[in-house]
């Protein structure tokens, strides 16, 4: 399945967003020193090495440049410590205080993430240096009032228990409850704030049927497709000023 960075080096391979954006950093946090990350990238590992599986073709260059070239690593080591560890608040600080480091270094104008499983706060509360600066593209709508709201991590999940006509109330237990089946998702091209996906929408894309006999992984790729591909190329169209129909 295509990710996001291959979809976004697509775009501005060969569309109009390439005149307005640079791809200058994939910056990455998974943790080598963490049991947990070694676990979910055992097939991948935490860098490219040719023979091995890789989340995008090897060759895959994005304005001229090799994206392999283009990998930074800031670990967001705080993760290994205990949600309650007097450790995780002063590791967190560490973390994005690298971060900005390194956004610093590179002169960003702009942050696009997608799956960073971490709730920013000094980069991006009021005031800070990259409040507004920082976006995020997420696998469901993210507007409150929107009857096919989906946050956090368990969005798709989510969209797809809603679909068979139940709610997940705790994803501890998966425990549920009836309501009334919703048989649509979609895509949200939001501000980063110091929320779970809950910043300024710039851009959405409500155009996923859902099947309620898809697996998982069906429906994120039909999600990716039909809705968060476009909302990411059509936001980014947006904040650049240039007609959002760049796909």
């Amino acid at each position: 399945m295509k990710s996001v960075l291959e979809s976004l080096v697509d775009a501005l391979n060969d569309t109009e967003l390439g005149e307005a954006y640079s791809l200058e950093r994939v910056i990455y946090d998974d943790d080598a020193g963490s049991p947990l990350d070694r676990e979910k990238l055992a097939e991948y590992g935490f860098a490219y090495e040719p023979g091995k599986r890789w989340f995008y073709p090897p060759e895959l260059r994005v304005q001229g440049r090799l994206v392999n070239d283009l990998l930074l690593a800031i670990p967001s080591e705080y993760r290994r410590e205990p949600l309650a560890s007097p450790a995780r608040p002063a590791g967190k600080r560490a973390f994005e205080a690298r971060l900005r480091e390194a956004l610093d270094a590179l002169g960003a104008d702009l942050v696009v993430l997608d799956g960073l499983l971490v709730i920013l706060d000094e980069l991006v509360r009021p005031g800070a240096p990259y409040c507004r600066r920082i976006v995020n593209i997420h696998p469901g709508i993210t507007r409150a009032e929107s009857p096919y709201e989906r946050r956090g991590a368990y969005a798709t999940l989510d969209a797809l228990f809603g679909a068979r006509g139940q709610k997940v109330v705790d994803w501890t237990t998966m425990r549920t409850v009836p309501v009334e089946p919703l048989r649509m998702t979609g895509a949200s091209f939001h501000y980063v704030d110091n929320g779970v996906d809950s910043g300024e929408v710039i851009h959405d894309v409500l155009n996923t049927e859902i099947d309620p006999d898809d697996t998982i992984l069906e429906l994120r790729w039909n999600n990716f497709n039909r809705s968060l591909f476009p909302a990411l190329h059509e936001g980014l169209a947006i904040m650049a000023g240039l007609d959002a129909r760049v796909a």
